[in-house]
């Protein structure tokens, strides 16, 4: 079986050296004939048919459009537009409008392959390796897209909050040096757990230093839109989100990130000691119990101590009630509740286009291209164990040790 391009007339044999060659070129005849059977259907009859002489639909054929080539996800293929004339409006394709060269997936793979670390430079290597020699792209479709990126950050921001169920909140910062700024600014990032379990970026801005200033502007700003205060927030101890929490949504629930402490107190032993301070230091936010939790702690300070470092056994004190709030939870969403990792994950993707934020002169400028990344992020996001247990937390229901309260002496234990 042989069949002849509509590109280049050369001939192309279903083997498998050549099979992708052979698909490309079946979508194409394919999609050739579909556009002229819209220009049958638009006139009401085939081609070379006459027009009869009484009550004919307007209009005629006239011939071909110059070849387009257009980028699909499966390759580049080249058709012709059939002119149509005597019309009193313009003849629009619905397969294929005007002034368009690639595909909408096309669309979708060219921010992906950039915020995943492509070059600029590269692009137009990478494209004809993927699409085709024939693919109508390069590198500056990238510019064109970046200002699309910036567009979309700018509406999303603004967009509404208020139909989403939010249980949980994790919360943190990256650091972004862009061309013409002096100082590292940081990007501010809230993701939030829905009653379902799904995992969504809520929150993306611009911030200095993650002071308390730009903590309570962004949750003021996402009350504006219709947040209703979640059960619970997730955070390194040094942000200034407690303080923006205490003035715009106080009645929420606080807990500190075990691994940015745990970091914290082996950064202050020697580090002979640290390999053991470790062991028994991540014993603690592991115990079954919180009653555990304090024995476990008390026995690192005991080992501190001993070793001539009470001061620092004693730095687990600061802040321990909120270093244990996640036994007020169910036990099943605890892996989720103990560090700020589900948002600190995201950012490995962020932290390799840390290097394309310089390429912006404003950190501004900067934040649309992190946001995008984070979106991209977000598809692959594991919703949270056990998600049927969300719509109790999100209810009100109180649970002691993870454990769901049975009686008021259950109750009384967790206030």
């Amino acid at each position: 079986m042989k069949k002849k391009t509509i590109e280049s007339g050369e001939e192309s044999r279903a083997e498998w050296d050549t099979l992708e060659a052979f698909a490309r070129q079946g979508v194409q005849r394919l999609l050739q004939r579909v556009l002229e059977e819209e220009v049958d259907e638009l006139l009401g009859r085939p081609r070379y048919e006459r027009r009869p002489a009484v009550d004919a639909p307007p209009g005629y054929r006239n011939g071909f459009g110059p070849p387009r080539r257009l980028g699909m996800s499966s390759g580049t293929i080249t058709l012709r537009r059939p002119r149509v004339r005597g019309l009193s409006e313009r003849f629009e394709s619905r397969l294929l409008p005007a002034f368009k060269r690639r595909t909408e997936e096309v669309g979708r793979l060219l921010p992906e392959l950039y915020l995943h670390g492509l070059a600029h430079g590269d692009f137009d290597l990478a494209l004809r390796g993927l699409l085709g020699d024939g693919a109508p792209l390069s590198a500056p479709s990238i510019a064109r897209l970046k200002a699309g990126w910036q567009a979309e950050y700018e509406l999303w921001k603004t967009r509404s909050v208020a139909a989403l169920d939010v249980v949980y909140l994790w919360v943190d910062g990256v650091y972004v040096k862009a061309g013409l700024e002096k100082d590292k600014a940081a990007i501010l990032v809230v993701l939030a757990a829905l009653r379902d379990g799904q995992k969504v970026i809520l929150a993306v801005e611009s911030g200095y230093r993650e002071s308390t200033e730009s903590w309570a502007a962004i949750l003021r700003d996402l009350k504006r839109r219709g947040l209703a205060a979640p059960k619970l927030v997730v955070g390194d101890g040094h942000l200034g989100i407690w303080g923006a929490l205490a003035a715009v949504f106080p009645e929420i629930a606080e807990q500190r990130c075990w691994n940015h402490r745990i970091v914290n107190v082996l950064d202050k032993l020697p580090r002979k000691g640290q390999a053991e301070a470790r062991s028994l230091l991540t014993k603690i936010p592991y115990a079954a119990s919180r009653d555990e939790a304090e024995r476990q702690k008390r026995a690192f300070q005991a080992w501190c101590t001993k070793r001539g470092h009470a001061e620092v056994g004693r730095a687990l004190d600061r802040d321990w009630e909120r270093m244990v709030t996640f036994y007020q939870f169910p036990r099943e969403h605890w892996k989720h509740l103990r560090t700020s990792n589900p948002v600190e994950s995201p950012f490995a993707a962020v932290r390799l286009r840390t290097a394309a934020a310089k390429r912006f002169k404003k950190v501004e400028n900067a934040t649309a291209v992190i946001w995008k990344t984070l979106l991209i992020a977000e598809k692959t996001f594991r919703r949270l164990d056990a998600p049927e247990l969300l719509a109790d937390v999100a209810s009100g229901v109180v649970y002691v040790n993870g454990i769901r309260a049975v009686n008021r002496r259950d109750q009384e234990a967790a206030a």
